[in-house]
This record gives structure tokens, sequence and C-alpha cells, in this order.
């Protein structure tokens, strides 16, 4: 079984161009684009896949976007540049963003991921995208990852933090869509209180489990507050 390694070096030329990245090492550029399908497939070249990359750039890109806020905002809270990270690093961000880079085009894929549909799946275009920001971290340093991060997410930081108000929900109804998941389901625990100062308890279920919680003065509120629970929920434990 031959791979096609060399063919798809040819388009990648055009991946680093839209980067704005030219790699030292091309190893590393067939690395970050290189799926477990394909690893897995070509076994006996030895070819490595882009998990560990994926890893080194999930941290690089949240120290850039830390770094860009802690400067950009300097009179912002934790909480606000928490909330404000999150959004921009999650998963349906990343997924555009991949989309835009055109990365599903050139990525190498085993024959049974190709036939899935692995080329358009939001999780694995994420994925790559953060392996590709390890490389380029390996490659050629905090800088270089620097030049390429903030030009991608600096617009999508800005319109970020002009959003006063959040829409929790969608936000977690998108996230599950794009990772082909049951959608959450909103449950009323309690509502406590008089009339006047009445208080609502939600809970946010996703396959019959509770995944976030939360309270507000109106059942909309508690809502939002426990779909925000959720999305926090999710992003620490990826």
């Amino acid at each position: 079984m031959k791979s096609t390694v060399g063919t798809e070096n040819e388009n990648w030329q055009r991946l680093e161009e839209a980067l704005g990245y030219s790699f030292q090492k091309r190893a590393l550029l067939i690395k970050a684009m290189t799926h477990r399908s394909y690893a897995n497939e070509y076994h006996s070249e030895g070819l490595p896949d882009n998990e560990r990359l994926e890893f080194l750039g999930d941290a690089v890109l949240d120290l850039v976007v830390s770094q860009y806020l802690m400067e950009a905002m300097p009179s912002v809270r934790e909480g606000e540049l928490t909330r404000i990270r999150a959004e921009v690093v999650s998963l349906p961000s990343l997924a555009r963003l991949a989309w835009s880079l055109d990365i599903g085009s050139d990525l190498l894929l085993g024959k049974g991921e190709e036939r899935s549909g692995g080329r358009n799946k939001s999780s694995l275009l994420a994925d790559t995208l953060e392996a590709l920001f390890g490389a380029i971290f390996t490659d050629g340093g905090f800088e270089a990852a620097q030049k390429v991060i903030l030009p991608l997410f600096v617009p999508l930081l800005q319109q970020a933090s002009t959003d006063e108000s959040q829409d929790f929900k969608s936000r977690l109804q998108e996230l599950l869509q794009s990772t082909q998941r049951e959608l959450p389901v909103y449950e009323l625990v309690e509502a406590a209180g008089p009339a006047h100062e009445r208080i609502y308890h939600v809970d946010v279920l996703i396959n019959n489990r509770t995944h976030g919680s939360g309270q507000g003065r109106t059942k909309k509120s508690a809502e939002q507050a426990a779909a925000q629970a959720a999305l926090t929920q999710m992003d620490n434990s990826s």
C-alpha cells in the first residue's frame, strides 16, 4: 500500500500561504495533517499522527489568546476574560476557521474516515487546526505561533468582547449539533422564595445526565446560567 504524502505535500503550499507561515521542518507539517486513521492505515511507514501536536497546540492557543486579552483589556476582570476566551477558542469557532482555511481538503485520512465524511467533521477540523498551531510553535517558537494565531482570532476576540448579553443556550446547542450529540433539555428543579423575589433553579441535561445547573430570577435567566455552566464544564474536560 502506497501513501500519498508526496502528492498532498504539493497542496500544502497553499495552506502555508493561507496561514502566512512556511515550515522549516516539513515533517512537522506532515505530522500536523496526519489523522490517526491514516497513520494506522500506513503503519508500516511509521507515520506519526497529529494528536500530540493537537495537545500542544491547544495550550499554545490558550496562551496566545490569554496574553492578548491581558494586554488589550487591562481593566476587564478575570471572569469576563475567561468568558471571552472560552467563546473564541470553542470547537465551533475553531471549526469555522479551519473551514475558512480549507484544511479539510489537505488532510491525510484513512479510507474509513474518508468515507464517513471526515473532511467535514467539525471536531476533526478543529483538532487539526490546533495541531497546526502546535507544529508552528515547535518549528518556529512562540512568536511564530503568535503571528499566525492573532490575525485569525483577534476579530473574534473583539466581537466577543462587545457582546454584552451572551446567548449561552444557543452556543451550547451549536456545540452539541457540531459534534452530533443530543440537544440539551432544561429541567426546572425548584422555584423558591416569595412571588416578588422568586429564584428559579434549573438543570441542563444532555443524554439524560446533568451537565450544568443555574439559577436566576426568571426561568430564562436560570436556563442561560445552566447552559453557561455546561459550556464551562465541557471546556474544562476537553
